[in-house]
């Protein structure tokens, strides 16, 4: 009987990305490479990585969550049960660190948080309320509302130098529409001392007051724009801004649900 992609057992992992991977290079070779006597779960995965890289030149790692719910590096105990940095594209896949080329950060105009865990620029007001409802911010599955606050430079600047983040795909940019004024987390206070980096501590965590840099808004809309010329001036100096305050450039810019409005910078792409 002929093994076809869609027949792989749970031994190759999830059948899907596989069969994802088979319309790029083709059923038959990857097939052919399943089926090699003696080749691991691990083994495989890395040959069929190599067929995909020499055929079409590029591979996408995705990561499933951001980098403070990483077990090792987070804000612990609130965290997943895994590596989430960029790191562990290479080891989980088992590709070198440095055959990955460029890494794309992707982050909100503000900052939203899932479930329990210090989350320093939290708005419990009308304005969390409002961003939470502008930005659909509400639990997939269990429908539970995310909490919702100001953007935090800080956090967002710690999870670029961990992930080594060669620039980001900022999102969400028109739930700030309408605002007077708008806000950046830049440095953190607790117990009279001052931090520019999220510190390791627990208690240091709970404890974690605000500092905020506060910046002009803007009444038009940025819904739909699809180029730089396409935004309001304000809109544009809160980006400029906030590519100062994180230390990346914004490689993406997303300016609502639909794909196709969206500002590109560079090309993550591109070689």
């Amino acid at each position: 009987m002929k093994l076809s992609v869609q027949d792989l057992n749970s031994h190759y992992g999830p059948a899907h990305i596989l069969f994802d991977i088979a319309l790029e290079v083709g059923e038959g070779e990857v097939v052919a490479l399943l089926g090699r006597n003696g080749a691991g779960k691990s083994t495989t995965f890395r040959s069929i990585i190599g067929l995909v890289a020499q055929r079409t030149g590029r591979i996408l790692f995705e990561g499933a969550q951001g980098a403070m719910l990483d077990v090792d590096h987070g804000t612990y105990p609130y965290v997943t049960s895994s590596n989430t940095v960029a790191g562990q594209a290479a080891a989980g896949s088992g590709i070198a660190p440095s055959a990955i080329g460029f890494v794309l950060g992707i982050t909100k105009a503000y900052t939203t948080r899932v479930g329990a865990g210090p989350f320093p620029t939290e708005l419990t007001d009308a304005v969390g309320q409002t961003l939470g409802e502008r930005g659909r911010e509400f639990g997939t599955v269990t429908g539970r509302p995310r909490r919702c606050g100001w953007f935090d430079a800080v956090a967002v600047r710690q999870a670029i130098k961990l992930g080594g983040i060669d620039g980001i795909a900022l999102t969400k940019l028109d739930v700030l529409d309408g605002f007077d004024e708008v806000k950046f987390c830049t440095a953190y206070r607790c117990d009279g001392e001052t931090y520019d980096y999220v510190p390791a501590g627990m208690t240091a965590q709970a404890g974690l007051e605000p500092l905020y840099e506060t910046a002009e808004g803007w009444r038009e809309s940025t819904r739909g724009a699809r180029s730089w010329a396409d935004l309001p001036a304000t809109a544009i100096k809160y980006i400029v801004r906030l590519e100062e305050l994180i230390g990346a450039p914004v490689a993406l810019l997303s300016t609502s649900p639909e794909r196709e409005d969206t500002v590109l910078v560079r090309d993550p792409f591109a070689d």
